[in-house]
């Protein structure tokens, strides 16, 4: 990485490190996507990464990022830009030699940060007293931005959520532009709201920022007939009982009709979305589940219920998930062909099931088929 800015300096081009893996740096957390900026046009870019190197892919020229491909890992290098037009999904961009002009057309102003090879901080729109702060602001007007692209208003909420103060609301302004905005929610793809959705509620505690989408009105668009009471006290039960965060879990503490569809989920994952909601009502106990569905989604189920009905956990809650997801029916549907035929088999295998797990998995082969 460093021999890359150095190669783009050395030609006499800025290069600077810039974005999420800046702040995420001056925080202390972990640095997942690395991008860099700088005024060198794209095809010079790739001709000064090739000259010390480097194998240079024109991922999207047109919007002047080239992926380099380094041992670390691949990198993105995006030359200045400023906005010529937009329309609230997509922009027409012009190159820029202005690291302030790159910096104005960004989302919010903690990250709008950029860093020198050296690692000075260049702060063109005041980004680091709020990241400071943990105030997430918008780059100039919240409304232009929003208009800009209207994925920023899922934005704005899945940062609060992730980078904001806890103890400070959000701030009016953006709120109000949010708000304003929502309209332009029903143009964007399912595929774009659900992952942005889906990384806001995995955020440590997302509720706040939930909790202000449904009062600007914004929650009900995406999700119509979702509630957040549940949410609220989920995320209270998942400390509890020491369980990480889970998009799927606290989805289903949300409700909503056809969220499957309107957040395009995966198969995998509605699945597991379907289940959950199934099963919060059913009269099945812990090691039920936990021997039906396996031992994390039998506590999903739990941690669940616990919310919906504001009831405690099972103090005994580890316990029963051991037991249910160690425990072998003893019996199989040949041990019934030789007494019944065709239907009944399986009818015979279920009633013994059932009185198995009624028994705590107690009952042994003898004592089913007897």
């Amino acid at each position: 990485m460093q021999a890359l800015l150095s190669a783009l300096g050395s030609a006499g081009y800025a290069a600077f490190f810039v974005g999420g893996c800046v702040r995420n740096a001056l925080l202390g957390r972990e640095v997942d996507d690395i991008d860099i900026a700088t005024d060198a046009r794209p095809k010079r870019v790739i001709e000064i990464a090739e000259e010390a190197g480097f194998r240079a892919v024109p991922t999207g020229l047109e919007h002047g990022t080239v992926t380099i491909v380094t041992e670390a890992g691949p990198l993105e290098v995006t030359t200045f830009r400023r906005d010529v037009e937009t329309d609230g999904r997509h922009a027409k961009v012009a190159f820029s030699t202005d690291v302030a002009e790159d910096a104005a057309r960004r989302d919010f102003t903690m990250n709008a940060l950029y860093a020198a090879p050296d690692g000075k901080v260049v702060d063109p729109m005041g980004g680091l007293d709020d990241l400071r702060a943990r105030r997430v602001r918008f780059v100039g007007d919240a409304r232009a931005r929003i208009s800009e692209d209207t994925l920023r208003i899922l934005r704005y909420f899945r940062f609060h959520a992730w980078y904001g103060d806890p103890m400070e609301g959000l701030d009016a302004e953006a709120l109000a532009a949010c708000a304003e905005g929502a309209d332009g929610l029903d143009r964007l793809s399912a595929e774009r709201v659900g992952k942005e959705m889906l990384k806001l509620l995995a955020a440590p505690d997302p509720a706040p920022s939930v909790g202000a989408m449904a009062q600007a009105g914004i929650l009900a668009r995406l999700l119509p007939g979702a509630e957040t009471a549940t949410l609220t006290l989920l995320v209270h039960m998942e400390e509890l009982a020491g369980a990480a965060p889970d998009p799927i879990r606290r989805l289903a503490a949300l409700g909503g009709e056809e969220a499957a569809k309107r957040l395009r989920l995966s198969r995998r994952q509605t699945k597991a979305l379907d289940l959950l909601r199934t099963e919060i009502g059913s009269a099945a106990g812990t090691a039920e589940l936990s021997w039906r569905h396996g031992r994390e989604a039998a506590r999903d189920v739990e941690l669940l219920r616990a919310a919906s009905f504001e009831a405690p956990l099972p103090a005994d809650l580890e316990a029963r998930l051991d037991r249910g997801a160690g425990a072998i029916l003893p019996v199989t549907g040949r041990d019934f062909a030789d007494k019944v035929q065709g239907p009944e088999i399986g009818a015979g295998l279920a009633e013994a099931e059932r009185r198995w797990i009624a028994s705590g998995f107690t009952l042994g082969r003898d004592d089913l088929l007897g």
